[in-house]
């Protein structure tokens, strides 16, 4: 069995980073190092890391491609994400496939997706 423990998410403002999603998932999360922020999406890690805050001398560019969120106020977390005046989709908006979601960017350029956890299309049906 192959579980996803972690994901991370290079940032280079770890406070600016922690306030962002603190403020989208309403939850605080936790410091585990000075360039790491935890946020645990139910079972996996979502790891806000600021290589420079840490010591690192290396940098890390942003994601290439969307990370998904499965939420269960997509409203909520839309109006939060628009709050935040970050880039966001006009609206909530239902794919092909059927899922509902929005499209956004993070205060780092990392693209980020927040689907409505009872429309989350897994390539097959569910039970």
């Amino acid at each position: 069995m192959v579980k996803l423990y972690r994901v991370i998410l290079p940032v280079t403002d770890i406070e600016k980073a922690t306030e962002y999603y603190s403020f989208i998932f309403n939850v605080s999360g936790k410091r585990v190092s000075p360039g790491r922020h935890y946020f645990d999406c139910e079972g996996t890690i979502l790891a806000c890391f600021d290589p420079k805050a840490d010591g690192d001398i290396f940098s890390l560019r942003r994601n290439p491609d969307y990370i998904y969120f499965s939420v269960s106020e997509l409203e909520k977390v839309y109006e939060r994400v628009k709050m935040t005046g970050c880039p966001i989709d006009e609206r909530i908006e239902t794919q092909p496939w059927g899922e509902r979601c929005f499209y956004a960017k993070d205060p780092f350029g990392n693209r980020i997706c927040f689907v409505d956890e009872s429309t989350v299309f897994l390539g097959h049906e569910q039970e």
